[in-house]
């Protein structure tokens, strides 16, 4: 994209779509791989919907950017604790990709319990002409047999199948916020209200606890953890958030326990701000390393901030989403708005951040040139090759033309999960039941 955001001109396509959305539609994480081909998407239901980027004909270039469905498979379903008698959701909370190492694909999903690493995989060939048993696969009687046959392999309609190969649970007392994949790809994170436990890839009956929060006594519980990740390239190095607006960074080599963090990040609260709500709009919903791993970005109720690791008083910069809503968070408690979660994510070079708002708006912020856009994800301006306008908030006065006031915002339409293609200006963007993909205007 253009690095003037104001100007920017962004083509959009509608990918998952549902008239009549049931709960089990509303879309719940969103994701590339690393190579950007593949996006996959989990929902309220357990599903997991991969999308695969169609491949560019010269008869067509401008198709390139599109994306078409390239599996579906149900993750998760719902469970239910006999022992504390509760029900397991089967929404899908977050999905990571592991890196390709081969023609087949690797994806770890999680619901609130249960960590699950699937295989997704072609089959464009079947083996026929065995020797013990007929084509159907009924066994052949061995006095039939008269002469021995070398099995071969016959070309076949494309399969794509999903095989969960691990199962990692009965590890997490309370709900799974958080998956992060280490850099040295045999290991993984998985994080909850009060703990992060460390996975081998490779087994699933034993799991290490590196960070425990939990009080001895629960009444003197006073925040929870929110976020968690790896470093990008630091394997021992991960961050997790909380619900007071505090970030701490451990290093694994100090003690097997990370209870005292190497790095402590939080921001000195204005007192000229303080109101009943400060606390609940500074808890970190999101927290994300730049690709770079010289940056972290978080994001709380109204704000985006970049911190820089080696300054951990203050942000670096900090980006105002929806500053508009100030006055509003009375009534946002109220409907409950004020607990939404909404994530952020980094542009390839981390000099652009995304991150989404209400009416199903979302930001973006320039870092060089310190501009920033609104723009919408709604079916009205999102037929194939439509051009984005950039939306803009009124908050008092007259209002203009081109302009939403503040107090006709939809707060039930908001985007909460969205994600950039790693290598290019492509976006994804979750809008309740419906995904949408952005790209730069292709001439």
């Amino acid at each position: 994209m253009e690095e003037d955001t104001d100007s920017r001109k962004i083509n959009s396509s509608f990918l998952r779509d549902h008239n009549y959305a049931t709960e089990a539609d509303i879309i719940s994480t969103v994701e590339f791989n690393h190579t950007g081909e593949l996006l996959a998407t989990g929902d309220k239901g357990g599903r997991v919907v991969i999308f695969q980027r169609e491949q560019e004909s010269k008869n067509q270039p401008h198709r390139r950017g599109e994306y078409n469905v390239y599996s579906t498979f149900q993750s998760h379903e719902p469970e239910f604790d006999y022992l504390k008698s509760l029900e397991i959701e089967e929404k899908i909370n977050k999905i990571r990709w592991l890196p390709q190492q081969n023609a087949a694909y690797f994806l770890l999903s999680t619901n609130d319990k249960t960590v699950k690493l699937w295989k997704v995989s072609e089959r464009g060939r079947r083996p026929e002409g065995y020797n013990l048993k007929d084509d159907d696969g009924r066994i052949r009687d061995p006095s039939t047999i008269t002469m021995l046959r070398v099995p071969v392999l016959q070309p076949m309609d494309l399969m794509v199948e999903a095989t969960p190969r691990r199962v990692f649970s009965n590890a997490h007392t309370y709900h799974i916020n958080s998956i992060s994949v280490n850099s040295d790809y045999e290991t993984y994170m998985s994080a909850d209200d009060l703990r992060i436990n460390l996975w081998n890839l490779e087994i699933t009956n034993r799991s290490f606890n590196i960070v425990d929060i939990k009080p001895a006594n629960m009444e003197e519980l006073t925040e929870v953890i929110t976020a968690a990740e790896f470093h990008p390239n630091q394997c021992n190095t991960f961050v997790y958030s909380s619900s007071k607006g505090t970030i701490r960074l451990c290093d694994m080599r100090a003690a097997a326990l990370c209870d005292k963090h190497s790095k402590f990040f939080e921001e000195p609260e204005d007192p000229s701000n303080r109101s009943f709500f400060s606390e609940i709009i500074s808890s970190i919903s999101d927290v994300k390393f730049s690709h770079s791993g010289r940056y972290m970005m978080t994001r709380d109720y109204l704000t985006v901030k970049v911190w820089d690791l080696n300054m951990e008083s203050r942000p670096l910069e900090t980006y105002q989403v929806h500053d508009y809503l100030r006055s509003k968070l009375c009534s946002l408690y109220e409907n409950d708005c004020i607990f939404d979660k909404f994530e952020c994510v980094w542009n390839g070079s981390d000099s652009v951040i995304m991150t989404g708002s209400y009416n199903n708006f979302f930001r973006m912020f320039d870092r060089n040139t310190k501009r920033d856009v609104t723009l919408e994800a709604s079916r009205e301006n999102s037929k194939p090759r439509a051009i984005l306008k950039p939306r803009k908030v009124c908050v008092g006065g007259k209002r203009r033309k081109d302009e939403i006031s503040v107090d006709s915002l939809d707060f039930s339409k908001k985007i909460l999960h969205s994600a950039w293609h790693p290598s290019e200006n492509i976006i994804a963007v979750a809008a309740t039941n419906n995904l949408y993909i952005f790209q730069d205007k292709v001439n």
